[in-house]
C-alpha cells in the first residue's frame, strides 16, 4: 500500500523544522523568484498580495485535470487565490489577478484537504500553491494528525526558487509545473518574469530528483513523479520545440508531458497579438510532432476539441 512520503517526514520530526524555516522565509519573504522582501508574519504584502493566512477561490473534485489524477473520483483541487506570476492572458484571471477568493485560517486549510480525502479523491491538488508553502506545511501538519494519506500535488506555474522547492522535498510526491516559455523575452513580456526560462528549467530539474518520473498504480492512478504541462501559445510563443528537448534530453524521455490545446483569449490578452486569437489544429499537431520528434514519448492522451471560425 502506498504511503506518501509526507507521513515519514512527520514522524521523524522534520515536517516542525521544515515550517520552523518556511515561516522564517516569510519575515523578510523571498519565497519565490520574486523576493519581495516584505514581512508577510506581520501581515506585510508582496507582489502575491498574501499575507500571513492563506486565501482560497474553490476546492472541489476536479475531473479536468490530466487522466493519472483525476481517477474516478476526482482530483481534491484547492485552488489559491492570487499569483506569482502576472500571466496577461491567465485562464484563471478572477482568481489570479483580481483576487477572487476569501481568507482562512490553518486550521481550516487543514479541514479542505481532509474533507477532499474523505469524499473520495486521490490526492490534494494545490492549485497556484507557490506563494503559500507556508501556509500549506503548517495546515498539513494538522491535516496529517486528523488522518490525511493521500498524495499531494505541487501545481505551479513554474516560477518557483530551488530554496523553497528543496523545503518540499519529502513532502510532495507528484509535481505539476507548467513549463510556459523558453525565451525569457516573452515571458517578461506576457508574465513580467524575468529568468524564467532558467528558474523553471532549474526548478524541474529538482523535482525530478526528489520523485523521478511519474509512477501510477494498477488502476491508472499516478502515486509519485513529475508531470510537466506546456500551454500552446498562437505564433510558437512558448518555445514549444526548445522545451520538449529540455525534458527529453536534461530531465527523461520517460517525463509525462500535457501538451495544453486550451488556450483562448482571457484577460488582457486582447493587448498583446497574436494573443488575441486561439490556437489552430495546426498548431497544435505541430506541437505534438516536435514533442516526437525530440524525444519525448510519454503524452497526455485526451482528446482535442477545436472551435472553428
Amino acid at each position: 500500500m502506498f504511503t506518501p512520503a509526507y507521513i515519514e517526514t512527520y514522524r521523524r520530526n522534520e515536517l516542525k523544522r521544515r515550517i520552523e524555516k518556511a515561516n522564517k522565509i516569510l519575515e523578510e519573504c523571498f519565497l519565490c523568484p520574486r523576493k519581495c522582501e516584505v514581512n508577510r508574519m506581520h501581515n506585510e504584502k508582496g507582489v502575491c498580495r498574501t499575507g500571513r493566512l492563506p486565501m482560497v477561490s474553490s476546492f472541489s473534485p476536479h475531473f479536468g485535470e490530466e487522466a493519472p489524477l483525476v481517477g474516478r473520483h476526482g482530483s481534491g483541487a484547492i485552488f489559491i487565490t492570487n499569483c506569482n506570476l502576472l500571466c496577461v492572458f491567465c485562464q484563471n484571471w478572477e482568481i489570479s489577478h483580481l483576487g477572487e477568493g476569501e481568507e482562512i485560517s490553518l486550521e481550516q486549510f487543514a479541514l479542505l484537504m481532509l474533507y477532499l480525502q474523505n469524499i473520495g479523491c486521490h490526492n490534494i491538488n494545490f492549485v497556484t500553491p507557490t506563494h503559500v508553502v507556508p501556509q500549506i506545511l503548517e495546515a498539513l501538519y494538522i491535516a496529517i494528525e486528523g488522518g490525511l494519506s493521500v498524495p499531494l500535488v505541487y501545481n505551479t506555474g513554474g516560477y518557483d526558487s530551488i530554496e523553497t522547492i528543496n523545503l518540499l522535498d519529502g513532502i510532495f510526491d507528484i509535481y505539476m509545473p507548467d513549463f510556459k516559455y523558453w525565451d525569457e523575452g516573452v515571458a517578461i513580456r506576457l508574465s513580467k518574469a524575468p529568468g524564467y526560462p532558467e528558474i523553471a528549467r532549474q526548478a524541474i530539474k529538482e523535482m525530478h530528483r526528489q520523485v523521478g518520473d511519474l509512477t501510477v498504480d494498477s488502476n491508472g492512478i499516478a502515486h509519485r513523479g513529475l508531470l510537466v504541462r506546456h500551454l500552446i501559445l498562437p505564433d510558437g510563443l512558448a518555445g514549444t520545440r526548445d522545451v520538449m528537448r529540455f525534458l527529453a534530453q536534461e530531465i527523461s524521455p520517460n517525463t509525462y508531458v500535457n501538451i495544453m490545446d486550451q488556450y483562448r483569449p482571457c484577460g488582457e490578452a486582447y493587448k498583446y497579438p497574436p494573443l488575441d486569437r486561439r490556437i489552430t489544429a495546426e498548431e497544435h499537431s505541430e506541437a505534438i510532432t516536435m514533442a516526437r520528434e525530440e524525444g519525448i514519448t510519454r503524452l497526455d492522451p485526451r482528446k482535442r476539441t477545436f472551435i472553428l471560425y
